[in-house]
């Protein structure tokens, strides 16, 4: 018995050195130790993307210089992922999982057999003092249960068979394993100076750096606008709903004002979660009711018309008060220069990447929509322009990098049909198509932070994605 016992210890220890070399050394020969340290922090890293991940475009901003720094196209994680060395050693990484697979079989298989062979091991001992014992002679009776006895031992020898074909597959595994450290080897020697995982943090800090160029570079003229995405059903047809554009990326809070005339509740959710169950929000009690949907939230503070007037409001949450209020000249309002629409949207205010801006008319300029940039603090007119376009046959407006983009109607079959370029003080017709899937858009914003449209459509509160065309001009150009 003492043999048998041998070599299962053989097999055992042998398992035991191969299970302990792949979990400690192949990780690190293939770089799939799972962290990346950086800056003294450890950061969980995929180093094979899913095939069905977009690309995504970034575009560098200007230089102090006037030069342009970079323009690339990469994938949206790692560009490391779809080069050939990469391929390889993905499928290095399959054979090595199923190696590991079948070695955790082999485990659990001799954990199994073992467990047995020890039970059967005492019953040897057993039979073998009754032999000793018997001295020669037995009983019919004694040799019956002897025998009863033997023929439990019977699945021992499948069982030490199974020993020997697992010694043949751990031996085979074995040259395996040599086999993908001489392939991970070469891969090492070909990739050159730099280790897998030393790349793959190269890699890693370009993209930020591009992220952080694409954030700079926020601008760019309006070429799409997504299909939309409802984000709740809620209130009456008219009504207006935002986010703060110039709040930090943690802060989510949403602002929702139902209705388009004499309203003063401003309700306040926590998060976009909270306001698509309705759930977690506070309430503010405007001093001065509202006309309109042209509402905007910039900087903690909330700018509307203040109904039956053309003043200007700036209401701070945070103190819950009117931090300043101004007439704006010539202004129209009270249903005289509204949107297509109607709904007392005399007055339109919006956010960009520029700023405050405020869309209305006057007569002074015969119905024409004006925008005018404000100053967020005082609330005076900054600068003018006069588009030229009648803003009754406007559904509704936004700004996007000081270009006002007009759609030509609130209802179905509504496009981006005008573009106003306040840097040149010049204009073209566009032809930017979107999906009015209720019917009749209420309110449309820009939000910068996010680079959405905003949308009260029909009692739905809406999204749009829009795509930016960048152009960059180098230092001579034009």
């Amino acid at each position: 018995m003492s043999v048998p016992l041998l070599k299962i210890g053989a097999v055992l220890s042998t398992m035991a050195m191969v299970t302990n070399w792949m979990s400690q050394t192949l990780p690190s020969l293939v770089g799939l130790n799972g962290t990346v340290s950086r800056a003294g922090a450890s950061e969980k890293i995929t180093l094979f993307q899913s095939p069905e991940e977009g690309w995504q475009l970034y575009t560098s901003a200007q230089a102090p210089d006037g030069k342009c720094i970079c323009t690339a196209v990469i994938p949206a994680q790692s560009t490391c992922s779809r080069d050939g060395r990469s391929r390889e050693l993905r499928q290095l990484m399959e054979k090595v999982q199923n190696v590991s697979q079948s070695m955790e079989v082999l485990e659990l298989r001799t954990y199994r057999d073992l467990q047995y062979v020890r039970s059967m091991e005492t019953l040897m001992r057993s039979l073998d003092a009754r032999l000793r014992a018997a001295d020669g002679s037995l009983s019919a009776k004694s040799f019956q249960e002897l025998k009863d006895r033997m023929s439990e031992l019977l699945p021992l020898s499948s069982v030490l068979e199974q020993y020997k074909a697992d010694t043949r597959t751990i031996l085979h595994l074995r040259e395996e394993v040599r086999n993908l450290s001489s392939s991970l080897a070469a891969i090492q020697e070909e990739m050159g100076a730099y280790g897998y995982e030393d790349l793959q943090q190269r890699v890693m800090a370009l993209e930020a750096r591009l992220h952080a160029c694409a954030q700079k570079l926020g601008c760019g003229k309006l070429t799409g606008v997504s299909n939309p995405i409802t984000i709740r059903a809620m209130g009456s047809r008219f009504g207006s709903w935002m986010t703060d554009t110039m709040a930090p990326s943690a802060d989510s809070r949403v602002w929702y004002m139902d209705g388009y005339y004499k309203g003063r509740r401003v309700l306040e959710f926590r998060t976009l979660g909270d306001f698509i169950k309705g759930q977690n929000f506070i309430q503010h009690l405007l001093p001065q009711p509202w006309a309109g949907t042209g509402h905007v939230v910039y900087n903690g503070s909330l700018f509307y018309n203040k109904y039956q007037s053309n003043v200007v409001v700036k209401y701070h949450f945070r103190s819950r008060s009117v931090l300043v209020q101004r007439s704006l000249p010539g202004a129209g309002y009270n249903n005289t220069f509204p949107y297509s629409w109607g709904g007392f949207s005399d007055m339109d205010f919006m956010v960009d990447e520029s700023g405050l801006w405020a869309v209305y008319t006057t007569n002074q300029n015969a119905g024409n929509i004006v925008v005018s940039r404000l100053d967020p603090h005082t609330l005076e007119v900054v600068r003018s322009w006069d588009t030229g376009y009648p803003k009754r046959s406007a559904g509704e407006a936004f700004m996007i990098c000081g270009v006002l983009y007009v759609t030509n109607s609130h209802l179905a079959g509504a496009k981006v049909y005008f573009a106003y370029f306040t840097n040149t003080s010049s204009y073209e017709y566009t032809d930017v198509p979107f999906h009015n899937q209720y019917s009749h858009i209420s309110m449309l914003d820009y939000n910068p932070r996010e680079r959405a449209l905003y949308t009260w459509n029909n009692g739905h509160q809406v999204l749009y994605n829009v795509t930016l065309f960048h152009v960059i001009s180098t230092a001579g150009d034009p």
